[in-house]
């Protein structure tokens, strides 16, 4: 006799055994024909320049993390969504219950608002081209035959 948590064992066992075999099999079915153009990078139909190693900004890695963040979050939005939007569902609940979790997830939206402000206003949401810089200010005009004068003093 199996306790439950054997069978959850044993399921999760099966699970890994038949992912090893499809993998297994897949191996030995596919075609294995390397070559010079298969082993090239490859990316949007473009032909590699250069080497791969060249630094990114910064702000690329922030505004993907603010994304994913906002992404993820995202997800806790679709069951309550699915939940609420069932009508026999909401009416066999207790309706001091259906405010509450409706109440909360007005706090969660607004602390995901407060975190988009947040960013916002960090400029972490700007597209990733780099900031114009200001153009550095026009040479003073030098007097005619100071440079003879200060070579003069000095030779």
């Amino acid at each position: 006799m199996l306790s439950d948590f054997g069978a959850i064992f044993l399921f999760i066992l099966a699970g890994i055994a038949l992912m090893l075999l499809m993998l297994g099999l897949t191996r030995l079915l596919r075609p294995h024909r390397p070559g010079q153009e298969k082993l090239t990078a490859y990316e949007s139909g473009e032909e590699p320049e250069g080497n791969a190693a060249v630094p990114f900004n910064v702000r690329y890695y922030v505004l993907a993390l603010v994304f994913i963040f906002f992404e993820v979050e995202l997800v806790f939005l679709f069951p309550w969504a699915t939940v609420f939007a069932n009508r026999d569902l909401q009416q066999e609940t207790n309706q001091r219950w259906g405010w509450f979790a409706f109440t909360e997830m007005l706090l969660f939206v607004a602390l995901l608002g407060l975190g988009l402000a947040y960013a916002w206003r960090k400029g972490h949401l700007d597209r990733l081209a780099p900031r114009p810089q200001p153009a550095p200010p026009p040479p003073a005009a030098v007097p005619e035959g100071l440079y003879e004068k200060v070579n003069e003093r000095y030779q």
